[in-house]
């Protein structure tokens, strides 16, 4: 029997009957500040950003001639969001099992829609004080809204949709 002072590391470590031997939680092999799972999560989340904001410009810019810019801004974000929570699931907070896929990609349409508004908000008001702006206007607007849907995707991704991987 084991004593109620072992250290928890090792409480961890014994499997039970009928079970593998379980490994101690990873954070104890990371020092400075990647010790903390949610630098290494932010740290993962830039990089999915990244790809998905480059993609999503892109989209946007082929887009925009044919749809305007608004419908341009949707599409593009649609379809990159889609990317971006399939990529953050997988990378940013290393869940691999298909269980409960199809729900966090139906939460993840409510933070689409939260960066739809906020992007496409942002878009209104740049039409409204400026009538006239250019194609890279728009894009300066629309990234720098994006940041701010950024900050809030990964606040609702953290503690909403993947809470049960906060700590991985």
């Amino acid at each position: 029997m084991e004593s109620p002072a072992a250290p928890a590391h090792q409480l961890t470590q014994q499997p039970r009957l009928g079970e593998a031997p379980r490994r101690a939680p990873a954070t104890r092999h990371y020092r400075g500040m990647l010790r903390f799972p949610v630098i290494r999560q932010l740290i993962r989340f830039t990089g999915v950003g990244i790809v998905c904001t480059a993609t999503s410009l892109a989209l946007y810019a082929v887009l925009r001639p044919w749809l305007g810019p608004q419908l341009a801004n949707a599409a593009a974000l649609i379809v990159t969001s889609l990317m971006n929570t399939a990529l953050n699931r997988r990378l940013t907070f290393k869940i691999t099992e298909q269980r409960r896929m199809a729900r966090d990609h139906v939460n993840g349409l409510f933070v689409i829609a939260v960066a739809l508004v906020l992007t496409g908000g942002s878009l209104g008001v740049l039409h409204w004080l400026n009538p006239d702006a250019t194609v890279a206007d728009e894009l300066w607007t629309t990234t720098l809204s994006g940041f701010v849907a950024t900050a809030v995707r990964f606040t609702m991704l953290r503690h909403w949709i993947f809470r049960r991987a906060r700590h991985r």
